[in-house]
């Protein structure tokens, strides 16, 4: 793969607004809103999406994991889903959490997966249709996963520091604030109980919402290769791992890495920041 490329690695990974508007009612997709704000949804959303809520529907409740295999595939057959459905995500604040719902899908296997450009805030812009009506659907039945691909798309806390000492590629993308060790939350955001602040040491320091315009599509081809080739030293051949504060904003940054710039070596790490902040003897390193 090259490393300048001129278009993205996989453009069928990004459904355009006038699109989508045109295919509202096709068989075979399934529109999934996933916002920050879960109470969003009702206040009115595209015809025909249902609601995927980030925490009651893909975390367990008790332990600090996603849900079993057989949760999930009750999720995707309550909503009508089966394997062979095209999921097209969308979401507030730039698909961040559109992100984290479809790295989520890929987790238990679900391959036919895209995202739609500039979420529902350029979807509301441009005046297109929404309703408050909640979306049902005759039940599917999606068979139980195989398994989770824990190994292939995500990292965990001794891989993250493996990564760190054998000086990959390593991405942090939160808040300029966070990684120095200013703050220890996002700017406007509540403390959440992260005792330490800084970054792992090594990590390169590229908040997420970089890879987007201001209408909250994605940035170029060449503009992204720009941010994360050249500035991040992430190359093909190379494992990445990408990391934030529970795995949300690397989620984003993990579907442009892995759809837009065709890598296929980068994982999330979804403990992230709440888990290494607060591990005993875990490394930080604090300042740019």
């Amino acid at each position: 793969m090259a490393t300048n490329p001129t278009q993205y690695a996989h453009p069928d990974a990004l459904v355009e607004t006038d699109w989508l508007e045109k295919h509202l009612k096709d068989e075979g997709i399934r529109i999934v809103e996933s916002n920050e704000d879960v109470l969003l949804y009702d206040t009115g959303h595209i015809p025909g999406a249902v609601h995927i809520d980030w925490r009651a529907d893909l975390q367990d409740p008790v332990i600090r994991d996603y849900i079993t295999p057989e949760k999930f595939a009750e999720l995707c057959s309550k909503n009508g889903i089966t394997p062979d459905t095209t999921c097209i995500f969308y979401g507030d604040k730039a698909n961040w959490w559109a992100c984290y719902a479809l790295w989520a899908f890929r987790l238990f296997g679900h391959g036919k997966v895209k995202i739609l450009n500039g979420g529902r805030d350029k979807w509301k812009a441009e005046g297109r249709p929404m309703t408050k009506e909640r979306s049902t659907y005759p039940r599917a039945n999606y068979p139980l996963p195989k398994k989770r691909f824990d190994k292939e798309i995500r990292a965990f806390a001794d891989e993250a520091l493996a990564q760190s000492k054998a000086k990959k590629p390593l991405i942090d993308v939160r808040s300029p604030g966070e990684f120095k060790g200013e703050v220890t939350h996002m700017p406007e955001y509540p403390q959440e109980g992260v005792l330490r602040g800084g970054h792992i040491p090594g990590a390169k320091s590229m908040p997420w919402k970089t890879a987007t315009n201001e209408d909250n599509t994605f940035k170029s081809a060449p503009e992204l290769a720009k941010i994360y080739f050249d500035q991040c030293g992430v190359k093909p051949g190379t494992d990445t791992v990408v990391y934030c504060r529970i795995g949300e904003r690397s989620s984003h940054t993990w579907f442009v890495l892995t759809y837009l710039l065709g890598l296929d070596n980068v994982r999330n790490y979804d403990g992230s920041w709440t888990e290494w902040g607060n591990k005993v003897g875990a490394p930080i390193e604090k300042g740019a």
